[in-house]
Formats: structure tokens, sequence, C-alpha cells
């Protein structure tokens, strides 16, 4: 244990990851835990990552305790919000020193190890972020209330809310309007009473039959289609506007949408170096190379 060990945490609303990697980046072990937004009651999310980390460290042939030794870094889903950070950081930690920043950050760190870049997370929500010159800035993300532009959420609830135009006889119907309708018994009242207690994760489930019917040629299924990609386009090109020589896409609507981006766009996407695992590792690295005298 004479060489620094470095530890990366994904904190997500789901899941918790963590990978451990030695000072040279070999795979020592990887492990998963609970829900881990750090919105989240801190025993909860100090519950999840520590669940991970454990399970990391049996596969690399380490003990609890062995974390004392260990520089982690943490990308986290709610680090924005600096009283959710606060909260976090009120529990002691176990590690030898631990970082944390939002999941953006470590996403663009693993992406472009910390170099020039921009990425675009196209998931439930969305969020546009570059780095140039060392200078960080978020386009987007602002939540799904304000923002969240080309998610897979805003897709959902826009699909719905052309579903009652389209009973209202404001706009045509189709097929993918039609069937949407017959979920909810082509009754609004049952569509509104949904919508009232609907979480952004519930319209997003939306988005793969948006999909579906904008693959066989639906009209209402290609509008939205496009109009997301409008979307994912300006958070795109004011990334690109602010410097970044390239872009990664990131998020489970990522692939999807690619083909609906416009082609300078398009050229400009590149693979990621590396993922947000990997990012948070770099982030712990970084952090504790400061902390060295």
């Amino acid at each position: 244990m004479s060489n620094p060990l470095f530890l990366g945490i994904d904190s997500g609303g789901t899941k918790c990851r963590a990978r451990l990697r030695d000072a040279d980046g070999a795979l020592l072990g990887e492990g998963t835990g609970g829900p881990s937004n750090i919105r989240l009651d801190p025993d909860l999310v100090w519950n999840s990552i520590l669940t991970a980390c454990r399970e990391a460290l049996a596969k690399a042939g380490l003990q609890e305790g062995d974390l004392k030794t260990i520089h982690a870094g943490m990308g986290a889903a709610g680090a924005g919000q600096a009283t959710a950070v606060e909260r976090l950081l009120s529990r002691p930690n176990p590690f030898a020193s631990f970082a944390i920043d939002t999941d953006a950050h470590t996403a663009w760190l693993g992406a472009f190890n910390g170099g020039d870049g921009a990425i675009l997370i196209l998931g439930t929500g969305s969020c546009g972020y570059g780095g140039v010159n060392g200078q960080c800035r978020y386009v987007g993300g602002w939540g799904f209330e304000i923002s969240d532009e080309g998610s897979g959420a805003y897709i959902g609830r826009e699909l719905l809310r052309r579903c009652v135009w389209a009973h209202d006889g404001r706009a045509p119907s189709s097929p993918l309007s039609d069937a949407l309708l017959a979920q909810f018994n082509d009754d609004l009242e049952t569509l509104v009473d949904w919508v009232g207690s609907a979480r952004p994760g519930d319209y997003a489930r939306y988005a793969p039959l948006v999909l579906e019917y904008a693959n066989r040629r639906d009209p209402l299924g290609m509008a939205l289609m496009e109009d997301a990609a409008a979307d994912a386009t300006r958070i795109a090109t004011r990334l690109l506007e602010l410097g970044a020589p390239a872009l990664c896409l990131f998020g489970g609507l990522a692939e999807p949408l690619r083909p609906w981006l416009p082609p300078p766009v398009q050229q400009t996407i590149v693979p990621p170096q590396a993922d947000a695992l990997d990012g948070a590792i770099l982030l712990g690295r970084i952090a504790s190379s400061r902390r060295q005298p």
C-alpha cells in the first residue's frame, strides 16, 4: 500500500458506482450501491457510497479500513446545489482525501482528460458543459421546470401536450397520438390526473415510443424528434461558440438523437477518452496533488 490508490465515485439518482485504480491506472475493482443523489438524506447517500466502495475494495483484496489511505473523487447528481454538498460533507468521510463536483464535471474530465472540449448530456434531463483554457461553464441543465430541453422528459411532456391538441382538434391526430391517448383510455381527465403526480422520469419513459413512431415516419413523432434535435443543437452550438473544439455526447438519448442533429454539429462529435468514473478518479488525483506540500 506504499503506492497511492485512487477511487472514483459516480453518484446518481438511482445508483452509485465506484472504481478503484492504482497510481499507474491499473483497474483493481468496481462496485455498485443504491440511490445517491446528494439532495437525499446524507446518511442514505453515505450508505450507498460505502456499499459501492466496499465492493470495489473487496475485489481488490482490500478491507474497508484501507479507505483511509485512498484518495477519492466523486461526481454527484445534485452537487450543483451548495447546500446539498455542505449537508453531505457535514458527515465524516473515511478517505485520505475527498473531492466532490458535479457529475457533468467528472463526465467532462473523463471525456477530455481535463483538456479543452465540451459534453452534451441527453438523458432524462439535459445539460451542456464545457472547459476551455481551464475555464468551465454550463449551458442549460437548470432543471425540468425551466430547462432540460432536448431531454427524454422534455420529449415526453411535449408528446402529452400535443396529444391534448389532437384530442381537442387543434392539431391533426396521428398513429402516435392515437396510441398515447389509448393508454389513458382516451380520457383527458385520466391523463391530467397522471400529470398531477408525474416526475421527469415518468415523462421520459415516453421518449422511446416517440422514437419508435418517428422511425416509422409518423408526423407527430418526427416533429417531436426534430424539435428535440433543434433544442440540443442550440446547446451544442453555444458550447462550440465558447471555444470548445469538440463535443462528446452522453446519456440514453445521445445515440438515438444524434442522426437528427445537423451535419455541422455531428462533425464536431468525438468519442470520449474515458467515462465519468475515470473522470472522478482524475478529480481525486488533482485534489490529492494539491494537498501535497
